[in-house]
């Protein structure tokens, strides 16, 4: 998979590009990050890229020529592909596990616009943009954080990415579900012990205690899963006595 990132930043992507997960996933040839630096485009002698907008407002909006430009480049080099141009800001719907997963899924590339100042000239994105994603309920500085974040959650669905696929059908929200506790050696530690089923060698009920921890710390910290959860009515009854602890 390819990620096109268009941003004015492009030294903040450096850490994350060259360590942990993505790196490696970078040198296997797995997945491709370019950057493209929309200053780069623009053809403002001072390397301007942001304008004060019409009608008045506070702070200032990327304009349009830089972008135009920048956007006509990055789609040279996607022709015949598969693509996703997204803009990250949080006026978009937010991003969810199901979410990376359909996008690993459709498509081959994703262009990732992160936005500056206090957004980009709305041209721009009727002309380019596919859909806007936010990563949660609040405002930050530009786009290039929730871009990392959208790529680290995508390319954890990229087959051989992750060394065992299936932690992400076991993670946090990969059922609908927070994960449960889990737990490492040594048994005891500071007098604290791991749950006695976890190390009785009995596949069925380590499962079932699995399950059930999920459901009490999703029924404890977000409930709101639960609306679509798939539940047992012994499940259901569990719920409703987390419920009635509060």
């Amino acid at each position: 998979m390819t990620f096109n990132c268009l941003t004015i930043f492009p030294e903040m992507f450096t850490s994350f590009t060259g360590t942990s997960l993505c790196a490696k996933a970078i040198e296997k040839g797995l997945i491709t990050i370019h950057l493209y630096d929309i200053r780069d485009y623009t053809k403002d002698k001072h390397k301007r890229v942001d304008d004060y907008p019409f009608g008045g407002g506070a702070g200032m909006l990327m304009t349009p020529q830089p972008l135009f430009d920048c956007f006509d480049a990055v789609q040279k080099n996607t022709k015949g592909k598969k693509v996703r141009t997204i803009y990250l800001s949080p006026g978009g719907t937010v991003l969810t596990q199901g979410k990376a997963n359909h996008l690993q899924e459709q498509y081959e590339v994703l262009n990732l616009l992160c936005g500056h100042y206090e957004g980009v000239d709305q041209r721009v994105l009727d002309t380019y943009i596919d859909e806007e994603l936010s990563i949660g309920d609040y405002v930050l500085t530009g786009g290039e954080l929730p871009a990392m974040v959208l790529m680290d959650c995508v390319m954890r669905y990229v087959p051989e990415v992750l060394s065992n696929e299936d932690s992400t059908k076991s993670e946090s929200f990969g059922d609908g579900l927070l994960e449960y506790p889990q737990y490492t050696r040594p048994q005891e530690y500071n007098g604290l012990t791991v749950p006695e089923v976890l190390v009785s060698g009995h596949h069925k009920n380590i499962e079932n205690w699995q399950r059930e921890q999920s459901i009490v710390k999703t029924a404890r910290v977000r409930p709101d899963l639960l609306d679509n959860a798939q539940l047992t009515e012994d499940e259901k009854m569990l719920i409703c006595d987390v419920k009635s602890e509060k």
